[in-house]
């Protein structure tokens, strides 16, 4: 049987990208990037081993990882060159000795292509049963031109049927890249941007079959693209909760001591109630039991009393807030302070406050946004602003408490069928809105997974058009 390694390349230094650090440890959803793409091969069912291959500046790290995150399947953490193909010779040179009694085939995928789907490492496996070299691309979506250096005027525009862009994995059975590379090094002018480059150069006889990419698998050069890289991860960050099992997965809750502050009505009360429902210890608290969150003290009572029973909190829900919608300028001062104080220095004392308790058990702490904070809109300048504050507090917070094993995530609903949108909306259309209970149900499949720092769209799922 062949033996199928995962090869993440994570040496480079990102000098150019325009980041104080390598881009490979920059945080995307509360982690280092490159945790991302490892998890992912770890999860796969028909990868076998991972090595990773990175450089003096963030192996210590990576090293602390790969054990933070019991990524078992990490065999190999090695280092690699200042040229990329420095790095894939580390690899293949790792495996000299196993590939001469063992079918390997090697997998190399660029740490900083985050969003690598399943279904396209196996394509890259199925495509190996009959190819010793395998390629990812997509069809380029825009016209391609070649331009001359010199004058800056188009010399060739290249039929756009016949271009694609390159991704990675790019996968090869051992002997064939080894057999390249060997070859490419005697080339007193070798040159080279990536693997199957080399085998087409250096092995011509070689077919190279190309598996079709995903526009997904997005690879961070610049500052910017981490922007549309973060929004493409919580986006799959939804689908994958509305794939989940929901008897299956929210069965893990039974015995889970759960906080719900704003839990008396509206998508936290359906919170609390699912949770009860399937066996957790619930504390649910609002302004009606006593608690605001503006007020600490309160908080802090409830936090103990909610730990004396279990001795522990393993999650912390904030569903509290106010919306008070008019313009600014018809706002008193207290409505004001009212929306300001509740919204962000309220989540920021749940918090806080919260914080001892989660980081001792290791649990969740999970904020609401709306769709109001990606822009501001008129009627809602406060609750915009607080919003784009809370999901702020979000990653700021998975950051600072990643080391402590605390999870910090943020769920970003469609318009609800709350009391607080009645009051603000009046009636409307039940089709429009989202139950809470479906809500509420997601937001309790956040609180038994892993992730950290990642704001969940959660829409409406809407029926098609008719023909």
């Amino acid at each position: 049987m062949p033996k199928f390694v995962a090869v993440i390349l994570a040496s480079g230094r990102g000098e150019r990208s325009g980041f104080s650090r390598p881009k490979q440890l920059q945080k995307l959803g509360g982690r280092p990037l490159v945790a991302h793409p490892l998890e992912r091969f770890q999860s796969h069912p028909d990868i076998d081993e991972i090595a990773v291959v990175t450089n003096d500046l963030c192996i210590d790290e990576i090293e602390a990882l790969v054990s933070r995150e019991r990524l078992t399947k990490v065999k190999k953490i090695l280092l690699g060159g200042e040229e990329r193909y420095e790095s894939s010779l580390s690899a293949i040179r790792a495996y000299e000795t196993e590939a001469q009694s063992a079918d390997i085939r090697l997998l190399f995928h660029d740490a900083v292509r985050p969003l690598i789907a399943h279904s396209t490492i196996s394509d890259v496996i199925a495509a190996l049963s009959h190819y010793g070299a395998v390629d990812t691309a997509v069809s380029a979506a825009d016209t391609v031109i070649f331009a001359d250096p010199v004058t800056g005027t188009i010399s060739d525009i290249p039929d756009r049927r016949l271009v694609r862009l390159g991704q990675t994995p790019q996968g090869f059975h051992y002997e064939v890249i080894r057999d390249a590379y060997d070859k490419a090094l005697l080339d007193p002018n070798f040159r080279t941007t990536d693997d199957c480059g080399v085998v087409l150069k250096y092995s011509p006889d070689e077919k190279i079959y190309v598996v079709e990419g995903s526009l997904t698998n997005l690879k961070l050069t610049y500052a910017d693209d981490l922007l549309v890289i973060d929004k493409f991860l919580q986006n799959g960050a939804g689908r994958r909760l509305d794939a989940l099992s929901d008897s299956m997965s929210l069965s893990r809750l039974a015995d889970k001591t759960i906080v719900v502050l704003g839990g008396t009505s509206g998508i936290g009360a359906s919170i609390a109630e699912l949770a009860k429902a399937y066996g957790a210890k619930v504390h649910a608290a609002g302004r009606s039991t006593g608690v605001d969150i503006k007020d600490a003290a309160s908080i802090e009572k409830l936090l103990e009393e909610a730990a004396g029973g279990s001795g522990r909190i393993d999650a912390v829900v904030n569903a509290a807030a106010v919306l008070n919608r008019q313009p600014l300028a018809n706002m008193s001062l207290e409505e004001i302070a009212e929306s300001i104080n509740t919204n962000i220095l309220g989540a920021v004392n749940v918090a806080k406050l919260s914080y001892p308790y989660l980081s001792a058990a290791q649990g969740h702490l999970t904020f609401f946004a709306s769709s109001s904070y990606t822009y501001g809109r008129a009627l809602y300048s406060t609750y915009s602003a607080s919003k784009a504050a809370v999901v702020n507090l979000t990653q700021a917070l998975a950051d600072e408490w990643a080391d402590a094993g605390v999870k910090v995530n943020c769920v970003n609903p469609e318009r609800s069928r709350t009391p607080m949108r009645v009051k603000a909306f009046g009636i409307e259309p039940p089709e429009s809105l989202l139950d809470p209970e479906d809500v509420a149900r997601k937001t309790l499949s956040i609180l038994i997974g892993p992730s950290t720092g990642i704001i969940y769209d959660i829409v409406k799922t809407r029926s098609a058009a008719p023909l």
